[in-house]
């Protein structure tokens, strides 16, 4: 084996992580003007979708559906709960588990997030089969990284 061959798994243009990483990037950008409507991150977003679905669980549970640590996690809910969208309290059947809860103000804001999928799926050429593949590929994928 030449040396050149040695190295090609260090070439960037080979490597899975960097188009996964450059992807995502591209698309939280694309994500951000309609966002900004709503006054919402891209992390706030997700964690309210998980809201608008579940209405109220766990700190852990959410940070397990989300894949974020608490160190992400907490800052995020802090600044929803300043926004008025979740209330955060101690569990009364045990205080180390701490319950988040959508607000009328959190529930409210799904009707005017309710278009972003589509508008975001406006801005990326995929045909509706090509992005189910993709979709079933990169659970596939998370499903083999979870530990």
């Amino acid at each position: 084996m030449d040396t050149q061959d040695k190295f090609d798994c260090l070439l960037l243009k080979n490597q899975l992580c960097f188009p996964l990483y450059a992807c995502s990037r591209e698309v939280v950008k694309l994500y951000k003007p309609f966002l900004d409507g709503i006054g919402l991150t891209y992390t706030q977003y997700i964690t309210m979708m998980v809201m608008w679905e579940r209405k109220r669980l766990n700190v852990k549970e959410a940070g397990r559906m989300l894949r974020l640590d608490s160190g992400t996690l907490t800052p995020v809910l802090k600044k929803l709960e300043e926004k008025g969208l979740i209330t955060r309290r101690r569990s009364e059947k045990d205080e180390r588990n701490l319950i988040i809860e959508i607000t009328p103000e959190g529930e409210a804001l799904k009707e005017r997030a309710a278009d972003i999928p589509e508008r975001l799926a406006a801005c990326v050429s995929l045909d509706e089969e090509e992005a189910k593949q993709l979709y079933r590929l990169l659970y596939k994928l998370m499903g083999q990284l979870e530990g």
